[in-house]
């Protein structure tokens, strides 16, 4: 394998791909893949995307937020999360994945949500790529199925072979989500660069209300996207 991917398998203390959670969630995420590199990555795609649900809510400030071994025990991550542990997952199974970043223009979401936010821009919108057949194909397992139900959009999928990124069209024709920057891809979750990010978009006196919310509450919260109000 060409050398510069090995930083691409390697595990890091966040995308922590030699735990034993990670390793054998993996083994049997790709039970029954041929032996090939695109059947696992396609089983480990809906694996995240579906087993691990969307919530927007969950603590973000500090590296731990983000462990893969943590995003999986915890069963619920955002975006970041999310993508973070399909990375961890790939190189579990010896697939070069890294991390992508882009801020979004989210034109269908809930009321509450885009109260929290203060804004319709998703800043530093996660998702993975994993590198086969000699190139890197784009993953968002973010929305698992339910959800996508509740908002109108069909669930993403992915064939290892094609990006998959978020629909720019839900099911009824109305624009959904709008890459609007894009802060490229790493080896690694940049929480530090994300955390500058979120307080250039959402002001810094937000975000320091909900990291205050989260420090108050040992880390939980009160909200369930699920029941929230979607906007048609």
């Amino acid at each position: 394998m060409h050398t510069n991917l090995a930083k691409y398998l390697a595990p890091t203390s966040i995308i922590d791909a030699d735990s034993k959670i990670i390793i054998d969630y993996a083994m049997s995420a790709i039970e029954g893949a041929n032996d090939d590199p695109i059947s696992k990555g396609v089983k480990l795609y809906y694996a995240v995307r579906d087993a691990i649900w969307y919530d927007p809510y969950v603590p973000f400030y500090q590296p731990q937020h983000y462990q893969s071994s943590q995003v999986l025990k915890n069963g619920r991550a955002f975006c970041i999360g999310k993508s973070g542990l399909l990375c961890a997952l790939g190189r579990a199974c010896r697939i070069p994945a890294r991390v992508g970043f882009a801020d979004v223009r989210n034109h269908l979401a809930t009321r509450q949500l885009l109260d929290y936010l203060g804004s319709d821009i998703f800043a530093f919108h996660g998702f993975t790529e994993f590198y086969l057949e000699g190139r890197w194909v784009k993953a968002t397992p973010a929305f698992n199925k339910e959800l996508c139900r509740k908002a109108k959009v069909t669930p993403l999928e992915f064939n290892g072979r094609e990006d998959s990124i978020f629909q720019p069209y839900n099911e009824d024709k109305k624009m959904f989500m709008e890459y609007v920057n894009d802060h490229g891809t790493f080896a690694d979750i940049p929480v530090d660069r994300i955390l500058d990010s979120w307080k250039a978009v959402y002001g810094l006196k937000r975000v320091r209300h909900w990291i205050e919310s989260f420090e108050r509450s040992g880390g939980k919260h009160n909200r369930n996207l699920e029941n929230e109000d979607w906007i048609k």
